[in-house]
């Protein structure tokens, strides 16, 4: 997908990548075949993407699941459908959601526009890029929309990918550490 193309895609493929989504946990709770939403040309494109699930959604949320993909050779529906599930049942630091979470759960899906490497933490745009930081066998990443979510400044993002990538927070100092950057397209359900 060309750099650009993740923020190109219309608002209503967008409305149908959460349709999508939403629709793979359900039927997976229900125990029944799936009904796909149509799905438009553009998203038929390999992309990243990731799902983002919160309880909660009408009072306040908290974060409940969320699991992606940096980059994929599948096609965006495709991805979309198989995060979610992951996102639901399979994200390591929540059990697997339940049936009756489902009505209380909010689905967001956040495209993403491929990473490029940046010289340094200076030129991470809070707010705009996503951010993988890499040192060794370590590696940590946070969507765009994280450090505005959580209030952090730019020393608090790095701070929490360190300790995400397992790494003491003086280990983004390091000759071998990088950062690679991307953009986020996101889609959330509407309140209902």
């Amino acid at each position: 997908m060309p750099e650009s193309a993740a923020f190109e895609i219309p608002e209503s493929d967008g409305r149908t990548l959460v349709a999508a989504a939403r629709e793979a946990i359900a039927s997976r709770l229900e125990g029944r075949a799936p009904r796909w939403p149509s799905a438009g040309p553009s998203l038929s494109a390999p992309c990243g993407a990731f799902v983002t699930l919160r309880t909660n959604a009408r009072r306040g949320s908290s974060l409940r699941g969320c699991i992606g993909r940096m980059s994929s050779v599948d096609p965006l529906f495709s991805t979309v459908k198989e995060m979610a599930l992951a996102a639901a049942f399979e994200d390591p630091r929540f059990p697997p959601l339940e049936k009756e979470e489902l009505p209380d759960i909010g689905v967001e899906v956040t495209v993403l526009s491929p990473m490029r490497p940046v010289a340094g933490a200076e030129e991470i745009v809070l707010g705009r890029h996503g951010v993988l930081m890499t040192k060794g066998g370590h590696s940590a990443v946070f969507l765009p929309q994280v450090a505005t979510e959580q209030g952090w400044d730019r020393e608090e993002l790095l701070d929490n990918l360190c300790y995400k990538a397992g790494l003491s927070p003086s280990a983004r100092h390091s000759s071998d550490v990088r950062f690679y950057v991307f953009e986020g397209r996101i889609f959330e359900e509407a309140e209902g």
